[in-house]
Protein backbone atom coordinates (compact mmCIF):
# COMPACT_ATOMS: atom_id res chain seq x y z
CA UNK A 1 0.00 0.00 0.00
CA UNK A 2 1.43 3.60 -0.93
CA UNK A 3 1.96 5.55 2.16
CA UNK A 4 -0.28 8.53 1.19
CA UNK A 5 -3.74 5.70 0.81
CA UNK A 6 -2.60 5.06 4.62
CA UNK A 7 -2.22 8.68 5.69
CA UNK A 8 -6.05 8.75 3.52
CA UNK A 9 -7.55 6.23 5.84
CA UNK A 10 -6.35 7.54 8.80
CA UNK A 11 -7.97 10.73 8.10
CA UNK A 12 -11.31 9.15 7.25
CA UNK A 13 -10.94 6.84 10.29
CA UNK A 14 -10.15 10.12 12.69
CA UNK A 15 -13.67 11.52 11.46
CA UNK A 16 -15.40 8.64 11.61
CA UNK A 17 -14.36 7.78 14.85
CA UNK A 18 -15.03 11.47 16.19
CA UNK A 19 -18.66 11.62 14.76
CA UNK A 20 -19.43 8.49 16.75
CA UNK A 21 -18.33 10.13 19.91
CA UNK A 22 -15.68 7.82 20.45
CA UNK A 23 -12.29 9.04 22.14
CA UNK A 24 -9.07 7.61 20.98
CA UNK A 25 -6.02 7.94 23.51
CA UNK A 26 -3.77 10.87 23.19
CA UNK A 27 -0.93 9.21 21.50
CA UNK A 28 -3.08 8.31 18.90
CA UNK A 29 -2.18 12.00 17.27
CA UNK A 30 1.09 12.03 17.74
CA UNK A 31 3.26 12.57 14.61
CA UNK A 32 6.55 10.43 13.97
CA UNK A 33 8.55 13.83 15.42
CA UNK A 34 6.87 13.78 18.95
CA UNK A 35 7.37 9.82 19.13
CA UNK A 36 10.86 10.89 18.87
CA UNK A 37 11.05 12.82 21.69
CA UNK A 38 9.15 9.87 23.87
CA UNK A 39 11.19 8.27 26.77
CA UNK A 40 10.81 4.49 27.60
CA UNK A 41 8.50 5.04 30.12
CA UNK A 42 6.30 4.80 26.83
CA UNK A 43 8.21 1.60 25.37
CA UNK A 44 4.60 -0.73 26.09
CA UNK A 45 3.19 0.96 23.36
CA UNK A 46 5.84 -0.23 21.17
CA UNK A 47 6.62 -3.29 22.42
CA UNK A 48 2.91 -4.58 22.20
CA UNK A 49 1.87 -2.39 19.07
CA UNK A 50 -0.50 0.06 20.33
CA UNK A 51 -2.20 2.42 17.79
CA UNK A 52 -2.88 2.40 14.40
CA UNK A 53 -2.64 -0.61 12.45
CA UNK A 54 -4.52 -1.45 8.59
CA UNK A 55 -4.12 -4.70 6.73
CA UNK A 56 -4.82 -5.56 3.23
CA UNK A 57 -4.12 -9.19 4.10
CA UNK A 58 -1.38 -9.37 1.69
CA UNK A 59 -3.68 -9.26 -0.97
CA UNK A 60 -3.10 -5.63 -2.16
CA UNK A 61 -6.97 -4.72 -2.86
CA UNK A 62 -7.99 -3.17 0.64
CA UNK A 63 -11.21 -2.01 -0.38
CA UNK A 64 -12.14 -5.94 -0.94
CA UNK A 65 -10.09 -7.36 1.52
CA UNK A 66 -9.01 -5.49 4.44
CA UNK A 67 -9.98 -4.11 7.88
CA UNK A 68 -8.74 -0.86 9.61
CA UNK A 69 -7.68 -0.99 13.06
CA UNK A 70 -6.81 0.97 16.11
CA UNK A 71 -4.89 -1.13 19.74
CA UNK A 72 -6.02 0.51 22.83
CA UNK A 73 -4.81 -1.38 25.44
CA UNK A 74 -2.61 -5.12 25.16
CA UNK A 75 -0.42 -7.02 26.79
CA UNK A 76 2.60 -9.59 26.11
CA UNK A 77 2.68 -13.69 26.00
CA UNK A 78 6.05 -13.05 25.39
CA UNK A 79 6.91 -11.05 28.28
CA UNK A 80 6.59 -12.00 31.13
CA UNK A 81 6.73 -8.29 33.16
CA UNK A 82 3.95 -7.60 31.47
CA UNK A 83 1.19 -8.48 33.44
CA UNK A 84 -1.66 -7.05 31.06
CA UNK A 85 -3.91 -10.94 30.80
CA UNK A 86 -6.67 -8.77 27.97
CA UNK A 87 -6.36 -6.47 24.99
CA UNK A 88 -9.20 -3.98 23.36
CA UNK A 89 -9.15 -2.89 19.65
CA UNK A 90 -10.79 -0.72 17.95
CA UNK A 91 -12.21 -1.86 13.82
CA UNK A 92 -13.52 -0.27 11.33
CA UNK A 93 -15.03 -2.85 8.73
CA UNK A 94 -16.44 -0.97 5.18
CA UNK A 95 -18.77 -1.11 2.92
CA UNK A 96 -17.73 -4.40 0.39
CA UNK A 97 -14.83 -4.92 3.01
CA UNK A 98 -14.28 -8.17 3.83
CA UNK A 99 -12.08 -10.11 7.03
CA UNK A 100 -11.22 -13.55 5.84
CA UNK A 101 -11.05 -16.38 7.37
CA UNK A 102 -8.62 -16.82 10.51
CA UNK A 103 -8.77 -18.49 13.87
CA UNK A 104 -6.46 -17.86 16.60
CA UNK A 105 -5.04 -21.05 19.32
CA UNK A 106 -4.43 -18.59 22.12
CA UNK A 107 -6.91 -15.78 22.00
CA UNK A 108 -10.81 -15.95 22.68
CA UNK A 109 -12.49 -12.45 21.49
CA UNK A 110 -15.73 -11.03 22.20
CA UNK A 111 -16.44 -8.78 17.91
CA UNK A 112 -18.73 -5.87 19.13
CA UNK A 113 -20.93 -3.79 16.39
CA UNK A 114 -20.12 -0.53 18.35
CA UNK A 115 -22.60 1.60 15.91
CA UNK A 116 -23.62 3.08 12.38
CA UNK A 117 -27.36 1.64 11.59
CA UNK A 118 -25.73 -1.57 9.58
CA UNK A 119 -25.39 -5.16 10.63
CA UNK A 120 -22.47 -7.48 11.24
CA UNK A 121 -22.24 -10.87 9.47
CA UNK A 122 -19.93 -13.32 10.92
CA UNK A 123 -19.63 -16.39 9.07
CA UNK A 124 -18.33 -19.40 11.51
CA UNK A 125 -16.68 -22.69 11.37
CA UNK A 126 -14.89 -25.31 13.89
CA UNK A 127 -11.44 -25.60 12.78
CA UNK A 128 -9.70 -29.08 11.95
CA UNK A 129 -6.20 -30.36 12.82
CA UNK A 130 -4.40 -29.45 9.39
CA UNK A 131 -6.08 -26.14 9.48
CA UNK A 132 -8.97 -26.89 7.15
CA UNK A 133 -12.72 -25.66 7.64
CA UNK A 134 -14.41 -28.52 9.52
CA UNK A 135 -17.65 -28.82 7.55
CA UNK A 136 -19.54 -30.89 9.42
CA UNK A 137 -18.93 -30.36 13.39
CA UNK A 138 -21.46 -27.78 15.06
CA UNK A 139 -19.67 -24.78 16.07
CA UNK A 140 -19.63 -23.36 19.44
CA UNK A 141 -20.22 -19.60 20.02
CA UNK A 142 -21.80 -17.11 22.30
CA UNK A 143 -23.97 -13.99 21.34
CA UNK A 144 -23.97 -11.64 24.24
CA UNK A 145 -24.13 -14.20 27.25
CA UNK A 146 -26.49 -16.84 25.02
CA UNK A 147 -24.24 -19.61 24.63
CA UNK A 148 -25.13 -22.43 21.62
CA UNK A 149 -23.85 -24.40 18.97
CA UNK A 150 -24.41 -22.83 15.37
CA UNK A 151 -24.36 -25.47 12.13
CA UNK A 152 -20.96 -25.09 10.28
CA UNK A 153 -20.85 -22.19 7.80
CA UNK A 154 -23.65 -20.07 9.90
CA UNK A 155 -24.11 -16.64 9.37
CA UNK A 156 -24.57 -14.74 12.77
CA UNK A 157 -25.72 -11.02 12.08
CA UNK A 158 -24.91 -8.44 15.11
CA UNK A 159 -27.26 -5.30 15.09
CA UNK A 160 -25.68 -2.35 16.56
CA UNK A 161 -24.37 -3.05 20.24
CA UNK A 162 -24.49 -7.11 19.75
CA UNK A 163 -21.71 -8.96 20.16
CA UNK A 164 -20.25 -12.49 19.34
CA UNK A 165 -17.81 -14.19 21.40
CA UNK A 166 -15.44 -16.52 19.03
CA UNK A 167 -13.47 -19.42 21.06
CA UNK A 168 -9.94 -20.76 20.14
CA UNK A 169 -10.40 -22.76 16.99
CA UNK A 170 -13.09 -20.84 15.71
CA UNK A 171 -12.85 -19.87 11.67
CA UNK A 172 -14.23 -16.50 11.39
CA UNK A 173 -14.63 -14.16 8.62
CA UNK A 174 -16.94 -11.24 8.81
CA UNK A 175 -17.90 -8.20 6.67
CA UNK A 176 -20.55 -5.55 7.25
CA UNK A 177 -24.08 -5.69 5.56
CA UNK A 178 -24.41 -2.64 3.63
CA UNK A 179 -22.90 0.04 5.87
CA UNK A 180 -19.55 1.43 6.87
CA UNK A 181 -19.51 -0.17 10.51
CA UNK A 182 -17.31 0.86 14.06
CA UNK A 183 -16.66 -2.34 15.80
CA UNK A 184 -14.92 -3.60 18.77
CA UNK A 185 -12.58 -6.19 20.15
CA UNK A 186 -12.32 -7.15 23.81
CA UNK A 187 -9.56 -10.39 24.05
CA UNK A 188 -7.25 -12.38 25.65
CA UNK A 189 -3.45 -11.14 24.75
CA UNK A 190 -3.48 -10.20 20.81
CA UNK A 191 -0.17 -11.33 19.12
CA UNK A 192 -0.21 -10.31 15.74
CA UNK A 193 2.97 -11.94 14.62
CA UNK A 194 2.19 -15.68 15.90
CA UNK A 195 -1.75 -16.04 16.47
CA UNK A 196 -3.25 -15.66 13.35
CA UNK A 197 -3.84 -18.80 11.33
CA UNK A 198 -5.65 -17.83 8.03
CA UNK A 199 -7.92 -20.36 5.67
CA UNK A 200 -5.45 -19.23 2.76
CA UNK A 201 -2.05 -18.25 2.70
CA UNK A 202 -2.14 -14.34 4.24
CA UNK A 203 -0.12 -11.18 5.45
CA UNK A 204 -0.89 -9.74 8.70
CA UNK A 205 0.97 -6.52 8.12
CA UNK A 206 0.80 -4.14 4.46
CA UNK A 207 4.29 -3.60 2.59
CA UNK A 208 4.02 0.26 2.48
CA UNK A 209 5.25 2.30 -0.70
CA UNK A 210 6.28 5.23 1.09
CA UNK A 211 5.58 7.87 -1.65
CA UNK A 212 5.01 10.86 1.04
CA UNK A 213 5.74 10.92 5.02
CA UNK A 214 3.52 9.43 7.88
CA UNK A 215 0.78 11.19 9.06
CA UNK A 216 1.03 9.01 12.59
CA UNK A 217 2.94 6.03 12.84
CA UNK A 218 1.68 2.31 12.42
CA UNK A 219 2.21 -0.22 14.88
CA UNK A 220 4.62 -1.96 12.44
CA UNK A 221 6.61 1.46 11.83
CA UNK A 222 7.54 1.67 15.40
CA UNK A 223 10.78 -1.28 15.39
CA UNK A 224 11.57 -0.24 11.46
CA UNK A 225 12.01 3.65 12.11
CA UNK A 226 15.23 4.87 13.27
CA UNK A 227 15.45 5.61 16.99
CA UNK A 228 12.00 3.82 17.96
CA UNK A 229 13.33 0.21 18.22
CA UNK A 230 12.72 -1.26 21.71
Amino acid sequence: MKRSEINRHIREAKDFIRERQFMLPPFAFWTPEEWKSKGPEYDEIKRNQLGWDLTDFGGGNFDKIGLFLFTIRNGSIRDPACKKTYAEKLLISNSGQITPYHYHKSKMEDIINRGSKGVLNVKVYASLDDGSLDKNSPVRVAVDGRNFFADPGSVIRLVPGESITLFQGVFHQFWPDGEKLLLGEVSMVNDDHADNFFLEERGRFPSIEEDEAPLHLLVGDYENLAGLCV
